[in-house]
């Protein structure tokens, strides 16, 4: 149940938007098992003068910051394998390597209100975070 916000320095095309959302969230599907219909993927477009980015970067308009709140309890091969995953996604999209930043935050279940206000540590999850 990761929710992720996608933060670009530049419009993309919706179907280029719709894309890259689809990118990060395949990337969570594959590498943290969650299921294909839980997705919670939110892309925000700064115009470049708000969303300053290091200032080595070849081609700035495309860096991308990817903030990712999840569960605690996933595996460390498991988060390498996320962020290997988005990276190589996001090439699809011309996006270099270099320009992706990926924040990854762990929150324990008891500090996630879920389905109607309960707490996500008393609820089955119906699907395993110890990947």
């Amino acid at each position: 149940m990761p929710s992720v916000m996608i933060e670009v320095r530049q419009q993309y095309p919706r179907e280029t938007e719709q894309g890259i959302m689809e990118a990060v969230h395949s990337a969570l599907r594959d590498s943290f098992k969650i299921k294909s219909g839980d997705r919670n993927v939110r892309l925000l477009v700064h115009e470049p003068h708000r969303f300053e980015c290091p200032p080595d970067r070849e081609k700035p308009e495309l860096y991308t910051h990817i903030s990712i709140d999840c569960f605690a309890g996933r595996s460390l091969d498991a988060k390498r394998k996320l962020y290997r995953t988005i990276v190589s996604n996001l090439e699809t999209f011309g996006i270099p390597p270099s320009h992706v930043k990926i924040m990854l935050r762990e929150i324990t279940a008891e500090n996630w209100g879920i389905r109607g206000g309960q707490a996500a540590c008393d609820v089955d999850l119906g699907f395993k975070v110890d990947v």
